[in-house]
């Protein structure tokens, strides 16, 4: 795929998934907005790896969930750039996939609910509505939410996690209806379990080896597993898709 000249932007950059598809759209050439919220130098080393793969990077501090900080975020993005061609919404809230101590049902209280949510949902609609006014003006621009196949498939019963996930993927249906007409595409990548994380840190050995033995590819993701569809969701290869969900598990969930 060639982003040469294309200008992405990835919230939740500094680490793991995030910065795992930084690097991948600078390996393609491409300008990459590397957003962070607190580690400034885990930030600075992906924009150095961006660099030296190829393509270009600068980081920006901003927090999603605070809409003037993301709307500034976005005003200075267009100074320096004059475009944004694409978004990956990866940004959400600290969690661990750990089985052996996940918060069951009956012991979360609807704020547990309410963080996921505003993590998941409304970081991802400030980051939209921050750049939609440049999209329509360009009449295009690729939108790609980072979902989880959890919401298909809760093999663990993550509650508030997952179903935040799953208002995420509602909201990116219907905001790919709306937006359509303006030639603007959105659509979800919905990877499974996906090591080494901070998030799947806590998960133990033998619960990956069960998930991988559950996997027909029989193994568990990396971060650079999910790069691919997402860069696929992002380029002109998919520039008919939009309001889909691709999942990234090695076949746990198949649609």
């Amino acid at each position: 795929m060639d982003f040469k000249n294309k200008v992405v932007l990835v919230t939740g950059a500094g680490r793991g998934i995030g910065a795992a598809i930084a690097m991948a759209f600078a390996r393609e050439g491409a300008l990459v907005v590397v957003n962070y919220l607190r580690n400034e130098d885990a930030a600075d080393q992906v924009v150095d790896r961006c660099k030296e793969s190829g393509g270009d990077a600068w980081a920006i501090r901003a927090d999603v969930m605070d809409p003037a900080a993301v709307e500034g975020m976005i005003a200075q993005v267009l100074v320096e750039t004059g475009r944004i061609d694409a978004v990956v919404n990866n940004a959400f809230r600290a969690y661990r996939f750990n089985p052996d101590h996940r918060r069951r049902f009956q012991e979360l209280d609807w704020g547990a609910y309410q963080e996921q949510f505003n993590g998941a949902v409304q970081s991802a609609c400030n980051v939209c509505k921050a750049v939609l006014p440049h999209m329509r003006q360009r009449a295009s621009g690729s939108i790609v939410n980072i979902s989880s196949d959890l919401v298909e498939h809760p093999v663990v019963p993550y509650h508030d996690y997952a179903t935040a996930k799953a208002a995420l993927v509602g909201f990116s249906r219907h905001l790919a209806a709306d937006l359509g007409p303006y030639g603007i595409r959105v659509n979800c990548v919905a990877p499974g379990l996906v090591w080494p994380t901070d998030a799947s840190r806590e998960t133990r050995e033998s619960i990956r080896e069960q998930l991988a033995g559950q996997t027909p590819l029989r193994r568990i993701a990396t971060p650079e597993d999910v790069t691919g569809p997402v860069m696929f969701l992002a380029s002109d290869w998919s520039r008919f898709m939009t309001g889909q969900v691709l999942y990234v598990d090695g076949g746990l969930v198949m649609r």
